[in-house]
């Protein structure tokens, strides 16, 4: 019979790292309540040589139907795996006509055990399935505290009672060396199985049933002999002695009711679905892994919506076009249809560079300088100044050496045909050649050249033509007054591959 406990406790230990292992740890942004109370009303069946063989069905002072109490503090460790205390009070009863010729009574036993539970349903089904309900295997071990009276079933007298009032008490079971106590103290290990309806967020309905294994053969006084006169003699009972009985058992078949502790307690909705604003579930029905969003994959359509949702508000196109390629956007420009080529002014209007050059130099307002812009072109590929910019380039020199309130900004620019980085590298050596001939050409002080450059990315036309290609492949000249330099920009910003 040791072997039967052994064997049902290595059972459950092997099912409960199962349990572990097929759990999914959580890592989630909700939080779960783990902690509840059963209570557990019901009947108790003894399993021994005192059984109700001879008269089932019959109630009489040899017959009593019997019950017992449970109470249970759970604590659930993970949705698989639980653990929880149990206290249980309760009565034994049996007889048997033929060897005993008598029944017994055990008006008050008391037993509190540790045990662990397996949810069976989830680990075999799966949470998705039967969410309402749930299957357990329990588990456990502790004590059982109890006292037996036998009487015979001829005449109703005591036979024999289990813990003597004159120290007899060290030697009913065998097993406490305790004496002047109505209780013998025995080990037991219970095993069953549960299956709950989950009612509300708060409560849970149930049936439960224990099989209970007692470490003794004496729970109903007897020990199993067929010898005469064995069984009506007290003292032999008393005795350390093992008797020819298996080791006593019982079982207990209840209803429990189970209120699960936690604040703001919620349920699951039929269809699955979870919502942390309902309130906190409990881990005994959830499984944190179902709490996790699933990642949101966008169709198309959708993809199509965002954007089309978060898209700003259309800009006016005249801001990105320069229908006369002067380098003022048409939105700006007062004269939209230079010549190309022309030196413009700040607003886009044509002005002769020879004659406002030698006006300048001419006039005596040392403070005078008007924002002029130009273009000069490359070849492909080619940082080289074209003859026909050389003299544009000069007349910029002599103008920046005689008027020292002029600034000179060399925007540097590439068509579409390399990469980002050749364009934007080449973009660099043509302003950078650029400022090289207007320091060649006489131009006193070079820290008044400012460089920017772009590559690619600031196209005046399209790059599909070759006039498209020709005209994106530039050098804008821009001269400016020293102190618009800050109104150009906002404060802090300094524009890429500017130097």
């Amino acid at each position: 019979m040791r072997k039967n406990y052994l064997n049902v406790c290595l059972l459950f230990l092997l099912i409960v790292p199962l349990a572990q292992a097929q759990n999914r740890p959580y890592e989630g942004e909700y939080k779960l309540n783990t902690w509840s109370i059963t209570l557990a009303p019901g009947l108790t069946q003894f399993y021994g040589d005192l059984r109700q063989y001879s008269s089932p069905f019959k109630l009489g002072r040899e017959e009593l139907i019997t019950g017992g109490l449970g109470l249970s503090l759970n604590k659930q460790i993970s949705h698989l795996f639980g653990a929880y205390v149990n206290a249980t009070v309760g009565q034994l009863s049996g007889s048997k006509n033929e060897v005993y010729n008598a029944y017994f009574r055990t008006p008050l036993f008391i037993q509190g055990t540790l045990n662990g539970t397996v949810n069976l349903k989830s680990l075999l089904l799966g949470t998705r399935k039967l969410r309402r309900w749930k299957a357990d295997l329990h588990a456990g071990a502790g004590m059982m505290w109890f006292y037996t009276d036998v009487y015979s079933l001829a005449d109703g007298r005591l036979i024999r009672y289990s813990n003597d009032r004159l120290d007899y008490s060290s030697r009913t079971a065998g097993r406490w060396e305790g004496s002047g106590t109505t209780f013998t103290r025995e080990l037991v290990i219970p095993v069953g199985f549960n299956l709950h309806y989950e009612l509300t967020p708060r409560f849970d309905l149930g049936l439960d049933y224990t099989y209970n294994h007692v470490n003794t053969e004496k729970l109903d006084m007897t020990v199993g002999s067929d010898i005469p006169g064995y069984n009506d003699n007290s003292s032999n009972i008393f005795l350390f002695r093992k008797g020819e009985s298996p080791l006593d058992k019982w079982g207990f078949m209840s209803v429990t009711l189970t209120y699960k502790l936690g604040r703001n307690a919620a349920k699951a909705e039929r269809d699955g679905t979870y919502d942390a604003a309902r309130g906190t579930y409990h881990l005994r029905w959830t499984d944190p892994a179902d709490l996790v969003k699933p990642p949101y994959n966008p169709t198309l359509s959708d993809a199509d919506s965002i954007a089309k949702a978060n898209m700003p508000d259309p800009v006016d196109p005249r801001l990105y076009t320069d229908t006369d390629k002067d380098g003022v956007a048409d939105l700006f420009d007062k004269q939209p249809d230079t010549p190309e080529g022309s030196v413009v002014s700040g607003g886009g209007v044509a002005m002769n560079l020879d004659s406002l050059v030698s006006s300048l130099m001419r006039s005596k307002l040392k403070s005078e300088c008007d924002t002029l812009l130009s273009n000069i072109e490359f070849d492909t590929d080619k940082a080289i100044i074209r003859p026909a910019s050389q003299e544009a380039l000069r007349q910029v020199a002599e103008l920046l050496n005689v008027r020292p309130n002029c600034r000179i900004i060399l925007i540097g620019h590439a068509d579409a045909r390399a990469s980002d980085n050749y364009n934007q590298q080449l973009s660099k050596r043509r302003v950078e050649a650029a400022k090289r001939f207007l320091v060649r050409a006489g131009l006193t002080d070079p820290s008044r050249v400012t460089l920017e450059y772009y590559g690619e990315l600031r196209p005046i036309t399209g790059n599909r033509t070759s006039a498209g290609l020709q005209s994106n492949r530039r050098v804008e000249i821009r001269i400016e007054p020293m102190n618009d330099l800050r109104s150009r920009y906002p404060a802090g910003f300094r524009p890429k591959g500017r130097r």
